[in-house]
């Protein structure tokens, strides 16, 4: 029985950090290692939120659409979730929320960093 447990508790901890990981990946563009989301589109930070609280809401979040966590995401590293004032989840990267840009239309695009000075790709470290 201590064999299946154990098994088991592997199993859930290796599913959810399989969730974490096809949540956002590395890539590297034109020689810069940046984060993307699971489909290759750029993550960025926003200069307004707050480290655990997103600032990006209805205008700014048709724009910028959050990186959406599952009801049951983890954290895993420097990446965190942070709830966002309608109880949905978002993940984020040394607690900064992150988003994607909807003028960025292929994976590797980048035309969301410096936006208005405050919007930021986020780099790989």
């Amino acid at each position: 029985m201590k064999i299946i447990t154990a098994g088991l508790a592997a199993l859930l901890l290796s599913t959810a950090a399989s969730f974490a990981a096809e949540a956002w990946k590395e890539a590297d563009v034109g020689g810069t290692k940046i984060y993307t989301d699971a489909k290759g589109m750029t993550l960025y930070t926003y200069d307004k939120d707050s480290k655990g609280k997103s600032n990006c809401y209805d205008k700014c979040a048709a724009n910028w659409p959050p990186l959406k966590a599952a009801a049951s995401a983890k954290a895993d590293d420097e990446w965190s979730v942070v709830k966002r004032t309608d109880g949905t989840k978002m993940w984020a990267y040394d607690g900064k929320p992150v988003y994607t840009f909807v003028k960025d239309k292929k994976a590797g695009d980048m035309s969301g960093d410096g936006v208005a000075g405050v919007w930021h790709i986020v780099k790989a470290d």
